[in-house]
């Protein structure tokens, strides 16, 4: 390898992926497939500014390294034993099943078992990176469709494992006995468990023994080192860099060093993926994928439409969660991966990848990556249409009459369980609706008036009495079902009040233009309650702390919206506002010391209206009463003076 024509090309490689990421940020679409496309136009079969991107591949590769070993690092444990259920079971299934219709199909028109199955492997593999990406982007990631598309984005990424284990060991089987291929499997174990003590026992003392020189770029050479290293001995020992990078990651993950480790290889794992996907487009040829334009429309088409339908199929029917979830989560998930090309290359090297899929399956892949945010933005619509005028199932509006005057709760988890509470304390009727069949029968036994279903559809809303409901309140994680719900819930019940939680602070303009009469902004009143806090250190009266915040609520938090340096005027007014306060006194003030001594009113413009001593209360204190440490003053005046009482009874204690 020519040293400089590498180091130049190489800083090709870079600018071209970071003008593929500025571009197709540009244009809202994903990077991944801005990188793909960028390196196709660069490529051999483009303008030719790389001829031979195999001078690249070594490093493009350490991309993959690097990714594995941080999903192997960030390996969710907490999440894990939250979703592991429907991870294994919607993942497993998805899996299960894409594998094997692929390969049917695929071994149908004549393709060998052992290619057939590789072809499953990468059609089953969705992509992680851009998945994520769009649903944080959109605020969905702690949706009911966010959820789902983790868990089964999880169970897909630890299959990769074997897949690439295996895919050797398939090559390996058609050149030899069955017992070669059992050898094989034995000693891949093998090599697993020796690898497995050195990531367990070795590598946590070497991070332990950089931790403690105190040098943050000694760790972060280790942190490298331990990536690198992994990914090195694994190759050594006969398994692939992928998977040694990946065990080597979640052996970590349980050590203290995890959440540092993970801070280091981020930005080092962002840059190589970026080169490790332009070196894939680079392996696209143009002209051979237009005069293939109609198989790779068949590749794309047959993927988007089998992948949609598995997974909205087993969250529909297997999960019980309702055709809506289904299809906005199916789509989601209709693309191929990340590791699908790593797969692919490594079916490729053994022998196993026919060479006449190459064109089409990269094409195809950047078709669909392009694709998955215009789906994901669509899915919702589609759902809707593809549900319209289906009654909902018949448990569902099991005893779905409802009284007058009523209140309507779709959504039933903390947040409505606990209003619901509190309206039965006040003898308020109500009715709820909830789109998780468990919560929904575990509320029920409970003798909670809850029915399973989905907030979005119209015959439910009108069978719980929707239209003589005097409040409806919404607490749905999905913003985007929540918006329709209050679309519907308005045109059902125009007379009564509604109220919709959302997390984000976008969503607050949309909710009200859907007919929301109040909408609660999780991220706006996180911020109140932690100004609420910060003015109570300075002794401003919580009466007036209230007020404030109920106007911030008021004008529908646009106070908070406004990108100025200077607070509304009438806002600073409401907390200058006379009123009372409670001021202790501290433990460390030198005995009792009257008012008199004190010069309170002289002192500070505040008035003492009562003294809490020793259990008593005294009201109107005279001016020889006595205060000392651990008694309480009620302060009559304004914020300031109320400070400078706590600033004065502070000097006492000094």
């Amino acid at each position: 390898m020519n040293g400089p024509s590498f180091v130049g090309e190489l800083l090709l490689l870079i600018a071209i992926a970071a003008a593929g990421v500025a571009l197709f940020d540009r244009l809202r679409l994903p990077s991944i497939a801005g990188f793909l496309v960028m390196g196709a136009l660069v490529g051999p079969g483009g303008l030719g500014w790389v001829d031979d991107p195999e001078r690249v591949a070594a490093l493009a590769e350490l991309g993959v390294v690097f990714l594995l070993f941080e999903i192997g690092l960030e390996l969710p444990l907490e999440r894990v034993r939250r979703i592991w259920r429907r991870a294994v079971a919607a993942g497993g299934l998805q899996i299960a099943i894409t594998v094997a219709a692929v390969a049917g199909i695929a071994t149908g028109f004549g393709l060998a078992p052992a290619p057939a199955f590789v072809l499953g492997c990468v059609v089953a593999m969705s992509s992680t990176a851009l998945v994520m990406r769009v649903l944080s982007d959109r605020g969905e990631i702690d949706a009911p469709q966010g959820q789902l598309s983790v868990g089964i984005l999880l169970m897909q990424d630890l299959c990769i494992v074997p897949f690439l284990l295996v895919v050797p060991l398939l090559a390996a089987g058609t050149e030899s006995s069955s017992a070669r291929a059992g050898f094989e499997v034995l000693r891949a174990l093998a090599v697993l468990t020796i690898f497995f003590l050195i990531a367990r026992f070795v590598l946590p003392r070497l991070l332990a023994q950089a931790m403690r020189t105190g040098s943050r770029e000694l760790f972060t050479l280790m942190a490298v080192l331990v990536v690198v290293g992994s990914a090195w001995l694994a190759e050594e020992a006969g398994l692939t860099l992928a998977v040694g990078a990946f065990i080597g990651g979640l052996v970590l993950s349980a050590t203290p060093y995890s959440h540092q480790l993970f801070a280091e290889v981020v930005p080092l794992r962002g840059v190589l993926l970026g080169i490790f996907f332009t070196a894939v487009g680079m392996l696209l040829d143009p002209g051979v994928a237009i005069l293939e334009w109609a198989r790779v429309l068949v590749y794309v088409g047959a993927v988007v439409a089998l992948k949609a339908v598995v997974v909205a199929a087993i969250v529909a029917f297997g999960l019980r969660l309702g055709p809506r979830l289904g299809v906005i989560t199916g789509l989601g998930l209709a693309q191929t991966g990340e590791f699908s090309f790593v797969l692919a290359a490594q079916a490729s090297d053994v022998g196993l990848w026919p060479p006449e899929l190459q064109q089409v399956f990269i094409a195809g892949s950047i078709v669909t990556l392009i694709a998955t945010p215009f789906l994901i933005s669509a899915a919702p619509a589609i759902a809707q249409a593809l549900s319209r005028g289906a009654d909902p199932p018949d448990r569902t509006l099991e005893d779905a009459g409802a009284p007058d005057d009523h209140v309507v709760l779709l959504g039933f988890g903390l947040a409505g369980q606990t209003l619901g509470r509190v309206l039965r304390s006040r003898g308020i009727r109500y009715r709820a609706v909830e789109a998780n069949p468990r919560a929904v029968q575990e509320a029920r036994e409970r003798g909670e008036p809850v029915v399973y279903g989905d907030a979005t559809r119209r015959p439910l809303l009108e069978r719980i009495g929707i239209a003589r409901a005097r409040l409806v309140v919404l607490t749905i994680s999905d913003p985007m079902a929540t918006r329709e719900a209050v679309a519907l819930a308005r045109a059902l019940a125009p007379d009564a009040a509604i109220v919709a939680r959302t997390r984000y602070m976008l969503e607050v303009d949309g909710l009200y233009a859907a007919g929301a009469t109040m909408v609660v902004a999780e991220e706006f009143e996180s911020t109140i309650e932690v100004l609420a806090k910060a003015l109570a250190v300075f002794s401003i009266p919580e009466s007036a702390i209230a007020r404030f915040a109920a106007e911030l609520r008021e004008e529908g938090y646009e106070p908070m919206r406004t990108p100025s340096l200077q607070l509304d005027p009438w806002l600073g007014e409401i907390l200058e506002e006379v009123t009372t306060v409670w001021l202790d006194v501290p433990e460390g003030v030198r005995g009792d010391v009257t008012l008199a001594d004190l010069a309170v009113r002289a002192r500070t413009g505040a008035s003492v209206l009562a003294v809490e001593r020793r259990g008593e209360t005294v009201a109107n204190p005279p001016p020889d009463q006595l205060v000392g440490p651990g008694d309480r003053v009620l302060a009559f005046g304004t914020s300031e003076t109320a400070e400078r009482l706590r600033d004065l009874l502070r000097e006492r204690a000094s």
